[in-house]
């Protein structure tokens, strides 16, 4: 009898275990199949993102091409390359101008800036006329400029395209950096343009030649002064 009992109690346990191992394999079956569906759906997601990424550089570029949107401008550019009327020394000058009144260290003049750089050239401007001139350059509308649009104001004044009551061509008339500045409608004519044009690549060959020259000499000397300055600590030495 007891056997028997035992037996039952046996039997039961087995289909017990049998039972629960069916349910967790079910269990892991289902949960296997979410997680497949969960990755079939990120695939989706993100393949349908890429393609609608796509789709809209494409769409961009195609505008561009028609001329209906403007490539964006790079962050770095070569003043050498985009401003090749101004001689290496005349951009370095104007950078260095640049630097000196861009205290915020941040590579943009803003309209405190530029107000005391007006300031500094005896020609300070209302904060209307500040404004005003920043926006005659202010290329990317972020009221403020960078070294580019600095340039372009000497870019301007050069080809006479400012006002004579410009508040740019003061700054560029009071900058001490000369650029050749004739006013409105100051432009070379179209032979002397054309002249300068064909000089401009010998020139810039010419300045950099002379600048390499320079720092040949300065190495030079400093190469003299160690020698010396050997051959006096040898004397004291002995």
């Amino acid at each position: 009898m007891a056997s028997e009992e035992l037996a039952q109690k046996l039997q039961r346990r087995l289909q017990l275990e049998e039972s629960g191992a069916a349910a967790a394999e079910g269990e892991a079956a289902t949960a296997k199949g979410e997680e497949a569906a969960g990755d079939e759906a990120e695939r989706s997601c993100l393949t349908a993102s890429a393609d609608a990424e796509l789709s809209a550089k494409l769409c961009r570029r195609q505008d561009i091409n028609e001329g209906a949107a403007q490539p964006r401008r790079a962050a770095v550019f070569n003043p050498y390359t985009e401003f090749k009327e101004f001689s290496r020394r005349q951009i370095k000058d104007m950078e260095r101008m640049f630097r000196l009144y861009d205290s915020g260290r941040d590579g943009y003049i803003d309209l405190m800036e530029l107000k005391l750089m007006m300031e500094k050239l005896g020609a300070p401007q209302t904060h209307l006329g500040l404004k005003n001139m920043i926006k005659e350059v202010d290329e990317d509308f972020d009221g403020k400029l960078s070294f580019r649009e600095f340039l372009l104001i000497f870019h301007k004044a050069a080809a006479g395209e400012l006002e004579e009551d410009s508040g740019l061509l003061t700054l560029a008339k009071l900058s001490e950096i000369d650029v050749s500045i004739e006013g409105v409608k100051g432009a070379k004519n179209f032979f002397e343009a054309k002249v300068q044009a064909l000089s401009s690549a010998s020139k810039f060959e010419a300045e950099i030649k002379a600048e390499q020259d320079e720092r040949k000499r300065e190495e030079e000397e400093r190469k003299h002064r160690r020698a010396a300055f050997r051959e006096l600590k040898s004397a004291f030495t002995q």
